[in-house]
């Protein structure tokens, strides 16, 4: 009885070790898949570096740093590093501030957006819009307005030169919104975007149209209901109990040991590369801090938020939101207008799942449920609740120049999204 006792446990341990050994090998399978797509796109000089960070249920289950910081091979990437999340800011940024303002019935989603940001009253095509509209795209608003134009004068034998009455090489009272090293903006040119805002066309045809407008007024409107300077707001509410530590705009003021990935050439504004401080020029001239864009972070920065969204709003005891809330923000709303989006959420695209890998947006293996968003530097983050999977890469594409097209040409955000559904048997 004991020999077959023995003979029992012998063999199923034996089978035991082979199933740990099958699912680390399966494990190491897709993470050197992961390794190779993206090391050949930087073969490829679609970015010369990355992060790229998966969580399953809870579980990182990769974290890697690749490739370098420019096309030098001179700084290594690493999982420290910090880069500019473009876009991805507007998700990080104001929207949670929003989601907990519609929650706690400070801002409602379907009254006039003039309620809240009264200069719209006065204009007929703006004073009826709704928050629902604007963050779902649906609401016609002008997609981008250059304001950069609005600093440069042309001077056929120099090229583009700064404007002195809103650009100095020097703070000063005055010239405070630090946009660049020797680059500061008058304080009271946030005042004249607004205005030409303001007085933006909005299409009479109601259609899914892209437009980061009212993002760029969202810290003030959030400082105007909260009372609170909008950095602030969010470090005490989300980022700083998070512990999403590199989570963040103007990185070298708040982080001055931390390394920052450069992003571009600028040989418009800055006239040199454009490293530390934001990319974007609408942001930068409200001194890097915008609601389009001006967060900085490595991938485990973003990996926080990402996962208080997943866990249904709730960290470590600590509510940050409602799944209620996180639900409706993430819900498709205005599908019959053909208009994949949710409440500031990117989503997959309508039948993504049906079509091929070349057309899909993102991966074709996401669920419909699944949200989250991309950046103009490179950046893109996702979130599927349905299988309790995270993804996040970032990178600097817009190196040396935005011209680079390599990252849309290889398709590798997505590329290596659904090479992650496929080694994780999704």
């Amino acid at each position: 009885m004991k020999s077959l006792e023995i003979t029992f446990y012998k063999t199923f341990f034996l089978a035991l070790l082979a199933t740990i050994f099958t699912i680390e090998v399966s494990v190491a399978q897709w993470q050197t898949k992961v390794d190779s797509l993206v090391q050949d796109a930087i073969a490829q000089k679609a970015f010369p570096g990355a992060q790229v960070l998966v969580a399953h249920k809870g579980e990182i289950v990769l974290e890697r740093a690749y490739g370098f910081h420019t096309y030098d091979s001179l700084i290594p990437v690493q999982n420290t590093d910090l880069y500019d999340l473009a876009s991805v800011t507007k998700i990080l940024g104001p929207l949670p501030a929003i989601m907990s303002l519609v929650e706690q019935g400070v801002l409602d989603l379907d009254v006039p957006f003039s309620t809240y940001w009264t200069p719209w009253k006065k204009y007929r095509d703006k004073k009826d819009l709704t928050l629902r509209e604007i963050l779902a795209h649906q609401a016609g608003l002008t997609p981008y307005i250059v304001f950069l134009n609005e600093v440069l004068r042309s001077n056929k034998h120099r090229g583009p030169q700064l404007k002195k009455r809103f650009v100095r090489a020097h703070s000063s009272k005055r010239f405070s919104l630090q946009s660049y090293e020797n680059r500061y903006i008058h304080r009271n040119f946030p005042r004249k975007m607004f205005r030409k805002i303001n007085r933006s066309q909005v299409s009479q045809e109601k259609t899914y149209s892209y437009s980061g407008l009212a993002f760029l007024i969202f810290p003030s409107l959030i400082e105007q209901l909260t009372g609170a300077d909008y950095r602030g707001y969010l470090r005490s509410h989300f980022y700083d109990p998070l512990g999403a530590d590199n989570l963040g705009y103007l990185p070298t003021q708040r982080l001055p040991g931390k390394r920052v990935v450069p992003t571009e050439r600028d040989s418009l504004f800055r006239k040199t590369l454009t490293k530390g401080y934001v990319h974007d020029e609408n942001a930068s001239l409200f001194g890097g801090i915008s609601g389009n864009a001006g967060l900085f972070s490595n991938a485990l920065g973003v990996y926080k938020m990402l996962q208080m969204w997943l866990q249904g709003g709730s960290v470590g005891g600590r509510k940050y939101l409602s799944p209620e809330t996180i639900a409706a923000f993430t819900a498709l709303q205005y599908p019959e207008n053909n208009n994949r989006r949710g409440l500031g959420f990117d989503k997959p695209l309508l039948g993504n799942d049906s079509l091929p890998a070349s057309k899909s947006y993102p991966a074709p293996s996401v669920s419909p449920e699944s949200y989250g968003h991309s950046g103009f530097t490179g950046t893109f983050v996702w979130v599927d609740p349905t299988h309790e999977l995270i993804y996040i890469f970032l990178s600097n594409r817009v190196y040396p120049s935005r011209t680079q097209r390599g990252i849309y040409t290889t398709n590798i955000r997505e590329t290596v999204q659904e090479a992650i559904y496929k080694g994780l048997g999704i």
